[in-house]
């Protein structure tokens, strides 16, 4: 049960606030609010422009695509925060991790393997290195599902805006939506002008980014949009014990990308816009230091192993739009495609640190390659009325369909030869290389989904509205998998050393809705209320699936051959209000979430069992608030903050993998060889070292999170000079939640940047300095506990102190 003062605090702050709204709303008059026509044309503007457009008219609409349709953001009955572009390049945002700290309630957490692990309000994915899950905050690319969270830093280019919409979306976008969504906003092409932009930037690091744009108009009825941009910079951090190197960079980047896009109106009322985004990135991969690492310097790991990340994504798309006099119906559909090959030291320290940690029975644990080819089509039909009178709904149907292969393998051993190469996927079962694995896997995941969905808008009043929405949600998912090495009798006596079988299919229905009711006090004061659920669709274990966990030997409490879906009932409570003559911004929201059934990683009493488990029941609470003020000609603050609590409620025994391996080594079957020689009895003390995590507290969760800008444009001699200072704080959070101590707490950060930006007028150029972390802090982003090998916990850090100075050219 929810603590009575935590409930008082949440009442009491509601109650002031309908107070404050309500009295500012008498004390002022009403303003009327224009709305803007494109998402495309308001986002591309200048910060010259939009610093100009506030100073005449006080705060502008941003356009927002929240639910399926554009509406201000200030007339959205949710909790949704927008990025403009040149939010995005003032804070040097140049991928999805960067909006830690400026979204409440938003953590983007970094994983092995080149993944993000995204969670808002403590509702994300927490399945690492399990890319047959889906994660529990959906990722869309203008309107359309990306699958992969590898794939998800591969979206920042042409950036229109990036959109946020924090709580359960599940009539709109449906499963994988239990945390929110995101959704990036791109340029559109467009038959107006022949326009372009380019920029140049050189910084620290050997850092230099490269971008260009261009918008070219065939006629009256077709237009062709490209841009490329180019980041490369050399590592962060070094790993210091790397065999022939003096230091092995980390955290460097060398990434291509590339987006071209035609649209083509045959009619006034009807478009067709095809899009591709291509990405490529390699790099060393990135620095995971070991908590246990002697060396002081955040910067410096003691580790020894040459890691890569390779990362390739194709994303194809089409949107057919056909506006009617009563609705606009629109076709979203695309082909995606990854290919991902990772490789890191998975023991995070070199082979005289790591000895002893092994229990003196390894050397090292490295991952030689985790790689994954992920082909995917997603199909979305839906209508959204625009009528009059006091109804206005939202139909659609949805398919999506996906196949992810995925081959590992890791090695952990006594002896010294570090860098091995994988071995190929047809390798002889044979091949005595086979037995120096200590871990690898061949499998194949497809899921196939569709989805019905319906929400309707009733106007009581001109100030009263209902909303109402439902959807239907089928998932089936069907799969193929082995796993090893075997060893002794278990060989395959001929043909490849994994040969994958199907596991038995899986499949499910839910149903998700919307309840809400908005009451606008003004055109720019609101109130609202709503409930809606959300869910994440559940799947198969591979290990267990395949009969290699305890679930084949009668234990029933761990690691099962399928896992449930997860759901979370969502109450909020909101206001959105503008004040004195549009100057002053203040949008808050109050919420309680009850989470059922929480996917997460498990260790499996059988060495090598690990999968996915269902934590039964948590709940979480919280307020965040949003405000900006223009208080004088060219001066503007904006600021954000969250207070988040959450807990497990219900009784689950839940096997955390260090804990299981020191219950391992501590019966005496220290290893995999002395495992296997006592297996029954190696299950038994791992079994034993379950523990209850009723009362743990939700991971992903900082208890505070803010931040806080100030920026002033005016005019400097022949120019405008924009200066732009940003204060971030993300508090500290329990990485997993097996809540060990100072082990899964992720320590909180301070972070101070920087923006000057003078552009000459009339002249179409502009000079940019950013300086990001100013201070130089070595905040930690994530603590990252591998559920896999060794069960090493790594810190990651935040980007150092980046000094950029760019240069840049639109006509």
């Amino acid at each position: 049960m929810v603590r009575i003062t935590h409930l008082n605090s949440l009442l009491t702050a509601s109650v002031s606030l309908l107070a404050f709204t309500t009295s500012a709303v008498q004390a002022q008059q009403p303003v009327q609010l224009a709305m803007a026509n494109s998402i495309a044309a308001d986002n591309a503007d200048s910060s010259s422009d939009v610093a100009a457009a506030a100073d005449a008219e006080g705060l502008t609409d941003i356009v927002v695509t929240a639910e399926r349709r554009e509406v201000s953001l200030q007339q959205t009955p949710l909790s949704v925060s927008a990025l403009t572009a040149d939010m995005l390049k003032a804070a040097n945002i140049t991928d999805i991790t960067g909006l830690n700290g400026t979204v409440p309630g938003l953590v983007i957490a970094k994983s092995g393997g080149g993944e993000r692990m995204i969670s808002i309000r403590g509702i994300g994915s927490e399945t690492p290195e399990n890319t047959n899950t889906q994660p529990g905050v959906s990722y869309h690319i203008d309107g359309v599902y990306i699958f992969n969270s590898i794939a998800a830093s591969a979206a920042f280019i042409d950036v229109a805006q990036v959109e946020v919409l924090r709580g359960p979306q599940g009539t709109l976008f449906g499963q994988g939506s239990t945390g929110g969504t995101i959704n990036i906003v791109s340029i559109e092409p467009s038959a107006k002008d022949l326009s372009g932009t380019a920029s140049l930037g050189v910084g620290n690091y050997h850092y230099v980014e490269s971008n260009a744009a261009l918008n070219v108009p065939i006629g009256d009825r077709l237009s062709i949009r490209g841009a490329i941009q180019h980041v490369k910079h050399d590592g962060y951090s070094n790993a210091t014990d790397v065999p022939g190197y003096r230091l092995y960079e980390l955290d460097d980047a060398n990434d291509t990308s590339w987006r071209i896009g035609a649209k083509w109106s045959p009619l006034d009322n009807l478009s067709i816009t095809l899009n591709t985004i291509q990405y490529y990135g390699t790099n060393n991969g990135p620095a995971q230091k070991n908590i246990l690492d002697p060396q002081p310097d955040a910067r410096l790991l003691t580790q020894d192993y040459a890691g890569r990340s390779l990362v390739h994504t194709q994303l194809y798309s089409g949107v057919i739009r056909w506006d009617t006099d009563f609705a606009t119906i629109k076709s979203i559909s695309s082909y995606q495609k990854l290919h991902s090959e990772q490789s890191w030291d998975g023991d995070g320290l070199n082979t005289t640190l790591f000895f002893p940690v092994s229990g003196n029975t390894s050397r090292y644990d490295h991952v030689a390659l985790w790689q994954q080819d992920t082909e995917s089509y997603t199909s979305e039909l839906n209508l959204a009325t625009h009528m009059n009178g006091p109804l206005n709904f939202v139909l659609g149907g949805v398919y999506l369909w996906s196949k992810n292969n995925q081959y590992i393998n890791e090695y952990r051993a006594n002896n010294l030869l570090i860098q091995r190469p994988a071995l190929s996927q047809d390798t002889s079962s044979t091949d005595p290389r086979v037995q120096d694995l200590t871990y690898a896997e061949l499998s194949s995941i497809t899921r196939e989904q569709y989805a019905f969905f319906g929400q309707a808008t009733y106007d009581i009043t001109s100030q009263l509205k209902l909303t109402g929405g439902i959807r239907y949600n089928h998932d089936k998912s069907t799969g193929l998998s082995d796993s090893g090495p075997k060893r002794g009798a278990a060989v395959y006596p001929t043909g490849a050393y994994l040969q994958p079988r199907a596991s038995a299919p899986r499949s499910a229905d839910e149903i998700t809705g919307k309840a809400a009711v908005e009451y606008q006090f003004t055109p720019t004061n609101m109130i609202y209320a709503s409930y809606t659920r959300g869910f994440k669709p559940g799947g198969i274990n591979s290990a267990a699936s395949a009969g290699s966990s305890a679930y084949a030997l009668g234990f029933r409490d761990n690691i099962k051959p399928t896992y449930e879906s997860e759901t979370v009932d969502s109450f909020e409570i909101g206001s959105k209000n503008r004040f004195v003559g549009n100057s002053i911004q203040i949008n808050a929201s109050g919420f309680l979430y009850n989470y059922k059934n929480m996917q997460f990683l498990e260790e499996d009493p059988v060495l090598f069992g690990e999968g996915i488990a269902n934590a039964p029941k948590a709940r979480v609470y919280g307020a965040e608030l949003e405000g900006s003020w223009l208080p004088v000609k060219g001066l503007r603050f904006d600021g954000s903050m969250s207070w988040l609590e959450g807990k497990f409620t219900a009784d689950y025994l839940a096997l955390d993998p260090t804990n299981a391996q020191n219950a391992q080594n501590a019966a005496g079957y220290a290893g995999t060889g002395g495992f296997f020689a006592n297996y029954f009895p190696a299950t038994l003390a791992r079994y034993a070292a379950r523990a209850n995590i009723n009362g743990n507290r939700v991971p992903k969760l900082p208890r505070w999170q803010g931040n806080i800008s100030a920026t002033y444009t005016g005019e400097i001699g022949p120019g405008l000079l924009t200066s732009r200072a940003q204060f971030i704080y993300r508090g500290d959070y329990q990485y997993r939640l097996f809540n060990e101590g100072a082990v899964d707490t992720t320590p909180s950060y301070t972070q101070v940047n920087l923006m000057f930006k003078y552009e000459p007028l009339e002249s179409g150029a502009d000079i940019t300095l950013r300086v990001t972390n100013l201070f130089d802090t070595n905040g930690i982003n994530s603590r990252f506990s591998d559920p896999y090998g060794s069960s090493q916990v790594m810190d990651t850090y935040i980007p150092p102190r980046q000094i950029i100075l760019s240069v840049g050219y639109k006509f």
